[in-house]
């Protein structure tokens, strides 16, 4: 039989452990945020739902080829503005070009970091290669942030959890 002391440290020593990190995963908690309404202009939310402060839109796009590969046809070209955003670490949207029925014919993460327009403003474009360029009826881009996605409780129990993004558009998602 251990000793009364040893017995009466117990409690203690189990507290210490469920404290630091070392227990099961009594308190770690992943939520997912529920993808926001695609427009061609959106408040870009946090994966809380909150905006932050920064508006996303689509300048313009048209189909042309692209100067580096104009063999392989016409490619969605699109213009987009980041208006609030902070140059070094802003927000990131996903751009999707999609067909009448808003269904997402190919997506894209645009940074607001990557995009640096002449006169200082935060405004960049980027190119769709969709298979079917002719169905293209709009770009629309995704309120929320994807600029990061904290660790899952599933990566790291002691560390992980929280609010994450929704999973990046794909092809085929209904917008």
């Amino acid at each position: 039989m251990p000793p009364a002391r040893l017995l009466a440290g117990a409690p203690l020593a189990v507290l210490l452990l469920a404290l630091s990190g070392c227990s099961t995963s009594w308190g770690c908690t992943d939520t997912t945020a529920k993808r926001g309404k695609a427009s061609a202009r959106v408040q870009v939310e946090d994966a809380s739902g909150r905006p932050l402060g920064v508006t996303a839109k689509v300048v313009d796009w048209r189909l042309e080829p692209h100067p580096q590969v104009p063999d392989r046809g016409d490619q969605v070209h699109f213009h987009y503005r980041f208006d609030g955003a902070d140059e070094y670490s802003g927000p990131a949207v996903d751009a999707c070009a999609v067909d009448k029925h808003r269904v997402a014919l190919l997506c894209e993460t645009i940074y607001s970091s990557e995009a640096f327009g002449p006169n200082g403003d935060h405004t960049g474009d980027a190119w769709l290669a969709v298979e079917h360029p002719d169905q293209v009826t709009a770009v629309l881009l995704i309120p929320n942030d994807q600029s990061h996605d904290d660790r899952t409780c599933a990566q790291d129990i002691k560390d992980g959890g929280g609010p994450h993004p929704p999973k990046p558009a794909a092809i085929g998602d209904q917008l």
